[in-house]
């Protein structure tokens, strides 16, 4: 073989494996003696293992499964803070993360505020830090800006951020400022930050909330929730002030974008399925704009449009500019001013995909290079990347080869680097950042995050030393088991059940995300019809056989652009496909969505 061929072997042979899912035969059988069908207890064995909650909390999620704000530790003590600034009239600072969390968060803590307990709009501050200039949470240049506010906020409510910024809280609390943090981001090892008046946080190792996996808008609809309580207590709102119920509907969208558990999560469960609820009522300019942008067979909304539609387009705003237009778009009061923002976002978003495509291919070639020495972990730098795209290319690398992916570009601070990280299962990305910093504290200065997502701060001199740590961290993690991309299958389905009243069975199961994934099966068809399609010739339309039964198929992303059918008419094809509803003009069919597909001999 010739040398110049053996890194692109070995990079390629990654090649990705459908397997089945491993099913737990209890739950199994707990699930069946629960009514559910045999797809149906298939399906749920396949991701709950041995849940903490209890199944039927799971399978009918419901709102009385949301435990009382009051277990939350330090959130009676947030309570009363808040209460006082609101009775007493001081100006108060809402500063949340840029994302979809934080700015769902913000629309909750900034909507209650105002509207349920009456605080003047000119007394409460927004303030969101741009993710280029500032950076994440609670930064210095956007303490910076709080201290030069005029009047100055006395309090200040975070959400979804804060959590491992003690030195700016100390500067806060200089100032005579007083914060009150609402995160579920991991802490760092030495606590909560002393400087912070108090820390609502699940995360917290000395908090009794039974659920640490819920999102950062969710805390914050818990804690606004107990402040509603503690006022009415009061005796400053009538006890007939309306409940936070309304609100769930951002907090489903932030539930769904920050891809927290939707697996044994009761809360979230519930959380989702009520505020999809409250969104398909389409009371509220941004939910109707949006509708009205997708088209009329979008409706009724599933987690799936929050996911894959209003998410990115959120998020695309805060990765290339500031995110203002993203928290007008969510508090807008007519529809012409929700088309107006949601226009901006659209526009951001294109430019994010241009961006994030040439950032993938450049990526991947690097990528390469690490894995052909073997790396189990990828930490690629992209010296001219941009910063607010790395999390989505570090998606896609993982996708492509199933590894612990980071991806890293020039900070605004000369001499450093900024990057996000993405992880597998088996691999909790936070912890293993932890422990690099253990290992080299001054490769990772600055990290936050969870399992599944992590950004990190490190010096362009000290790239290589934050590879080693972290390469070892995640040895740490994973022992001897092998990583490769890998496509876990529920399994066959037989030709009488591939009709559309399957689907009723499935989406009976929803909501579907993170730690419960859509059902994904695998069989073998008979290719009828291909072409190529999109913009750019690189989705590919397939018209599938299986015995008597003919179906449309899409694989997107199949090929690169310029690139032929991988399939020729009469070939038997093996792939992993999603089932879809196709909705063309008020009429429904059955759809596969392809996730990988090759030669059945193959």
């Amino acid at each position: 073989m010739p040398v110049d061929a053996a890194p692109m072997r070995i990079a390629d042979s990654l090649r990705k494996r459908i397997t089945s899912r491993p099913r737990h035969e209890g739950l199994y059988r707990e699930a069946l003696d629960a009514g559910l069908s045999e797809l149906q207890a298939r399906i749920v064995a396949g991701r709950l293992g041995s849940p903490r909650a209890p199944l039927e909390a799971l399978i009918r999620p419901a709102l009385k499964y949301i435990e009382h704000p009051e277990k939350l530790c330090d959130s009676r003590r947030a309570a009363e803070r808040i209460a006082r600034a609101v009775a007493e009239g001081e100006h108060i600072g809402v500063l949340t993360d840029y994302d979809v969390d934080g700015i769902t968060s913000h629309v909750v803590i900034l909507r209650t505020l105002t509207e349920l307990f009456g605080v003047p709009a000119d007394r409460v501050h927004s303030l969101i830090g741009h993710r280029i200039h500032d950076g994440y949470g609670i930064s210095l240049p956007l303490v910076e800006r709080i201290l030069t506010l005029a009047p100055q906020p006395s309090l200040i409510i975070s959400a979804d951020c804060g959590s491992s910024d003690e030195p700016r809280l100390a500067r806060l609390r200089e100032a005579g400022i007083d914060v009150v943090v609402t995160d579920h981001h991991a802490l760092p090892v030495e606590g909560p930050p002393p400087s912070a008046h108090a820390v609502v946080n699940p995360s917290r190792h000395d908090c009794d909330y039974p659920d640490n996996t819920i999102a950062g808008c969710m805390v914050s609809w818990l804690l606004m929730s107990l402040t509603r309580a503690v006022l009415i207590e009061l005796g400053l709102l009538m006890p007939d002030t309306p409940k936070l119920s309304p609100w769930l509907s951002y907090v489903a969208l932030g539930t769904v974008a920050d891809c927290v558990s939707l697996g044994d999560s009761a809360i979230n469960r519930a959380v989702v399925t009520l505020g999809l609820t409250l969104i398909n009522r389409m009371e509220e300019p941004c939910w109707r704009a949006m509708a009205e942008w997708l088209g009329e067979d979008s409706t009724p909304f599933d987690a799936e449009t929050l996911a894959f539609q209003m998410g990115p387009r959120i998020n695309a705003r805060s990765r290339l500019d500031d995110p203002y237009a993203a928290l007008h778009f969510m508090l807008a009061r007519d529809d012409a001013t929700a088309r107006r923002y949601l226009a901006v976002l659209d526009e951001d978003n294109q430019s994010r995909k241009s961006i994030e495509a040439d950032m993938v291919e450049s990526a991947r070639t690097l990528a390469r290079t690490q894995l052909d020495e073997g790396a189990r972990v990828l930490a690629v730098h992209l010296e001219d990347g941009h910063p607010g795209v790395q999390g989505i290319v570090a998606s896609r690398l993982v996708q492509a080869w199933g590894r612990p992916t980071f991806v890293l570009t020039p900070a605004a601070q000369p001499g450093m680097l900024t990057g996000s990280g993405r992880s597998v299962e088996g691999v909790h990305l936070r912890n293993a950042l932890q422990r690099a910093h253990e290992l080299a504290p001054e490769a990772l200065p600055r990290f936050g995050g969870h399992s599944g997502a992590a950004g990190i701060g490190v010096p362009l001199e000290s790239l290589e030393a934050f590879r080693e740590a972290l390469t070892r961290a995640v040895d740490e993690q994973l022992g001897e088991r092998e990583l490769y991309p890998l496509i876990l299958s529920d399994g066959a389905l037989s030709d009488d059940q591939l009709q559309l009243t399957i689907l009723d069975e499935i989406e009976a199961l929803t909501p579907f995300g993170r730690e419960f994934e859509a059902p994904l099966f695998e069989g073998r068809f008979l290719v009828e019809k291909t072409r190529l399609v999109g913009a750019e010739g690189n989705h590919l339309m397939m018209d599938l056989s299986s015995g008597r039964v003919m179906l449309r198929a899409i694989w997107f992303r199949a090929v690169s652009p310029g690139e032929r059918s991988p399939f020729g008419l009469g070939e038997t094809i093996h792939c992993a496909y999603r089932l879809s509803r196709n909705r063309w003009r008020g009429r429904e069919s059955l759809q596969l969505m392809i996730e990988h597909a090759e030669l059945a001999d193959a």
